[in-house]
């Protein structure tokens, strides 16, 4: 018996697996009694009779068909298997994960605007992001007719729509013609709405879409470049620095000793004259705060040297001109009698 069991009894499982796979269908094989289920991290198995989904299996794992699957199908949970007859039904094994696809435009897209007549041409790239979500769905209307389903299957539709969804939204959301980039996120948000409903009735939803770059024409690129420069050139002192900086770091102002030290020179001036202008600034501004009150409060005293006149005149010295002996404040010497004043 045990021969007749390895003979009839198959294995259940992804045999064709690829990243880029959305489903792949195990199908017109007869499963036996002692069947196996095989079912890998990533994966759904989706057990299909007659078009109707009879159960869906999520958890990785090997599952024993007889015991492990068949109780929970919806209709075949009292099928019995037969010593040569076993249970014919699809498989269909579903990629869970969130594929990540790039995209670009083919040729460049004609947005309508004022400043050029024939519309301004513009070519863009980015990534979107969709998964299953709908497996009913996806089995009506496409696991039915194929085998198999990959990520390029999606693309082609995707890109197929693209092109007039890029012009629909630029033209909506692109408030800067010159400058599309700022309003990259809003653009994204409407085409990702838009491309959701496109594939929304193959089961699947799209979960994310990027725009990273939009791209001009060459004469539109150095057009923007130039303006710049000229928005730059404005500030004349600002763009005096900046080239001789540059220019020395590159060593383009270089020669005899003569352009590297006029332009040493000019710098040294430059420098010399903002450091001159920060300190008179800096001084003007001390003095401000260190200037006395104009106005004192009323009541506050201001005090006056003492006159000395009268104290001067009624002082008596210490020592007797005439010899020499200390005087105690009296009017007359007391050795020798000489009249002080």
């Amino acid at each position: 018996m045990g021969f007749f069991k390895n003979q009839f009894s198959n294995v259940v499982e992804w045999e064709e697996f690829r990243d880029d796979m959305i489903f792949w269908k195990w199908s017109n094989r007869e499963i036996k009694k002692g069947s196996k289920l095989i079912i890998r991290s990533g994966q759904d198995a989706i057990f299909v009779n007659n078009g109707k989904i009879e159960g869906v299996f999520e958890k990785e794992g090997v599952y024993n068909i007889d015991s492990d699957i068949i109780p929970f199908l919806s209709t075949l949970k009292g099928f019995k298997f037969g010593f040569n007859s076993g249970m014919r039904v699809e498989v269909l094994f579903v990629n869970t994960k969130e594929f990540t696809v790039r995209w670009g435009t083919q040729s460049p897209i004609l947005i309508p605007t004022p400043q050029l007549p024939g519309g301004m041409p513009i070519r863009a790239n980015g990534t979107f992001n969709f998964k299953v979500t709908d497996y009913m769905t996806l089995i009506d209307k496409i696991a039915g007719m194929k085998e198999s389903y990959l990520v390029e299957d999606v693309k082609i539709r995707i890109t197929s729509v693209l092109d007039q969804l890029l012009m629909k939204w630029i033209s909506r959301e692109g408030k800067d013609m010159f400058n599309l980039q700022a309003n990259a996120s809003d653009i994204a948000k409407g085409i990702q709405e838009d491309l959701d409903m496109q594939v929304m009735d193959n089961g699947m939803t799209i979960t994310g879409f990027q725009v990273m770059s939009f791209n001009y024409p060459q004469e539109i690129q150095d057009m923007i470049t130039k303006t710049a420069s000229h928005e730059m050139i404005g500030n004349l002192q600002k763009y005096q620095q900046v080239s001789m900086t540059d220019g020395i770091a590159s060593g383009k102002v270089k020669g005899g000793g003569a352009a590297s030290d006029m332009a040493g020179m000019m710098m040294g001036m430059n420098m010399a004259n903002e450091m001159m202008k920060n300190m008179n600034q800096n001084q003007n501004q001390n003095n401000q705060n260190q200037s006395p009150n104009p106005n004192p409060a009323a009541g506050q005293q201001t005090s006056a040297p003492a006159s000395s006149s009268s104290s001067e005149g009624s002082k008596k010295p210490n020592f007797c001109p005439n010899c020499g002996a200390k005087n105690e404040g009296a009017n007359f010497c007391p050795n020798c009698g000489q009249k002080l004043s």
